[in-house]
């Protein structure tokens, strides 16, 4: 499998270290570009483009620590802020236009209702993807 652009699709959790990591140490070996997005859901109540300054200092932070992470596998990623109304969706819609050949996502293990759950991003993104995706689970505590 030859990959030359690889999305992780970060959201603030510990997963994410293992997530870029990995992303890095597969895209070395091809020479590989890597991106890392972040998506701000907003509420249909505000406008697409509202400027939600908490969410956008978070995003930056966990953007700003995937560099970090890369830097000390001295690879170097490409990071990006998404708004959107869905992450799921608009995860699919950047692996598309950037026409990537791996999404690779860090996934916090939780249950809901006692059962393990990966949400509602994940799910969407495994059935609508145009390419592989590869989850990256952490341990049970």
């Amino acid at each position: 499998m030859k990959l030359e652009r690889i999305l992780v699709a970060a959201n603030g959790k510990d997963a994410d270290v293992e997530a870029v990591k990995l992303a890095c140490d597969l895209a070395k070996k091809s020479k590989a570009k890597v991106y890392v997005v972040y998506v701000i859901e907003v509420k249909r109540s505000l406008p697409l483009d509202a400027v939600i300054e908490s969410e956008i200092e978070k995003a930056e932070k966990v953007l700003t620590r995937a560099e970090d992470i890369a830097a000390d596998r001295d690879y170097e990623v490409e990071t990006d802020l998404i708004q959107a109304r869905e992450a799921g969706l608009a995860i699919v819609d950047e692996a598309m236009e950037r026409q990537v050949d791996l999404i690779l996502m860090g996934v916090t293990y939780k249950k809901r209702f006692g059962v393990f759950d990966l949400g509602s991003a994940i799910p969407h993104i495994l059935e609508e993807a145009p390419c592989r995706v590869l989850l990256c689970r952490e341990p049970m505590s």
